[in-house]
């Protein structure tokens, strides 16, 4: 009995000991994550633990592909809440073979001025853009076909978006307090 108490004493400590971070790599100042089910592919995320860290700024680009430990990794999304709250990031460029922008990757990115989405890109998660109040213009590709619901709610200083032919679907709210959208 004494053995097991001390066993599980000690795995209760390794088990305390072990700190959870949300990324696996990080390269340049950008956050990764193994996609499990993609061969060699990537989400951009968040540093740490919380997506409250908000640690990106100014200008950033993301790159097409990522070596770590010796093996490249192609970038195909942005993960959910990656740049949430990022209030000092300015414009970010976004490469072709990112498929999908993931829920609230950019909420509450008020000084977010500009942002190229590539053409591949199909998905763009809900409250994506959420707050984005600098945002004043944007071109989807045609490869988008879903824009789901308040993706871009709250973007007061949007006043041009352009909407591709192969979009099949629009959530609701998506445009909702998009003042100077036209």
């Amino acid at each position: 009995m004494k053995q097991i108490k001390h066993f599980l004493l000690t795995v209760a400590m390794l088990l305390c000991s072990i700190s959870a971070s949300a990324h696996d790599f990080e390269v340049n100042g950008i956050y990764y994550n193994i996609l499990p089910n993609v061969y060699r592919s990537v989400e951009v995320t968040y540093e740490g633990d919380s997506y409250f860290s908000a640690k990106y700024n100014g200008n950033v680009t993301i790159p097409n592909s990522v070596t770590y430990n010796g093996f490249t990794y192609s970038v195909t999304a942005i993960g959910e809440e990656a740049f949430y709250d990022c209030s000092s990031l300015t414009s970010m460029s976004i490469p072709e073979g990112v498929t999908r922008i993931g829920t609230r990757a950019f909420y509450g990115c008020s000084s977010l001025t500009s942002i190229s989405i590539p053409e591949g890109m199909t998905r763009i998660g809900f409250n994506a853009f959420y707050g984005c109040s600098s945002l004043v213009s944007i071109i989807i590709p045609n490869s988008v076909t879903l824009i789901e619901s308040a993706a871009f709610s709250g973007c007061t200083g949007l006043a041009s978006i352009s909407l591709p032919s192969s979009l099949t679907k629009i959530w609701s709210s998506t445009f909702s307090g998009c003042s100077n959208l036209s």
